[in-house]
């Protein structure tokens, strides 16, 4: 029999968990939870799962402090963000920080198992690309998320930088619209648009271009999207 996919949740409103639990098993997940980021740790470094669902605004330990201390262990382990906070610069943090994705509450069970579902594909590897590639002057290992540029200090990427960069280049050569980005690397969210998708390219090209605004390898398609050159 197949193991089932386990989903650690940590999340305090017990309303909330108990509701997502009940939506969650029903669709055959099996649910880890706590409610405070402490315990949430000591049982992921026992048994790691397969998804971290996580609210932000936790007692002691918050959740963006709970994401950081996961990536530094955990960099393939998809996260989702449960934040009740409407301002933009608390998801762009957690985005910054490494979460996969985020919800804003109020949220219906379905949207989280949607979302849940969606994280889940998007994080499978592609086995037709390496660990690490190299092209110009740069090296990447994507699976840890880092980069080294000749003569520059190692840079992490963000997981949506390492997406996006790692599906360019598993379809070098070839147009890629933003649509095809937003589906494949975040799963369309409804609250991103295929601008999402152009900020993260204008980040991608600082790291890896000699020249920004002069790119020689992720190349913008006019009317469409991007390209990857070697």
């Amino acid at each position: 029999m197949t193991p089932a996919t386990t989903i650690l949740m940590i999340e305090d409103d017990l309303t909330i968990a108990t509701g997502l639990i009940a939506a969650l098993e029903h669709e055959r997940f099996r649910v880890v939870h706590v409610d405070n980021g402490e315990q949430g740790l000591e049982l992921l470094k026992r048994d790691p799962p397969d998804l971290l669902l996580c609210d932000i605004m936790l007692p002691g330990m918050d959740g963006l402090a709970v994401m950081r201390k996961v990536k530094d262990t955990h960099v393939d382990l998809p996260v989702v963000l449960l934040t009740a906070r409407t301002e933009e610069i608390d998801r762009v943090m957690g985005l910054e920080l490494g979460a996969d994705d985020y919800i804003t509450k109020p949220f219906s069970a379905r949207e989280v198992v949607a979302r849940i579902k969606a994280r889940l594909r998007t994080s499978q590897p592609d086995r037709r690309m390496p660990d690490v590639y190299e092209f110009g002057n740069i090296r990447v290992d994507l699976r840890r998320r880092m980069l080294w540029r000749s003569g520059a200090e190692e840079e992490r990427l963000t997981t949506h930088e390492a997406g996006t960069l790692q599906y360019l280049i598993g379809h070098r050569g070839r147009d890629v619209s933003r649509d095809e980005l937003l589906e494949k690397v975040w799963g369309y969210t409804a609250a991103l648009t295929t601008r999402t998708v152009d900020n993260q390219i204008l980040k991608l090209r600082k790291k890896i271009e000699d020249t920004p605004a002069e790119p020689r390898h992720i190349l913008t398609v006019h009317g469409t999207g991007y390209r990857f050159e070697p």
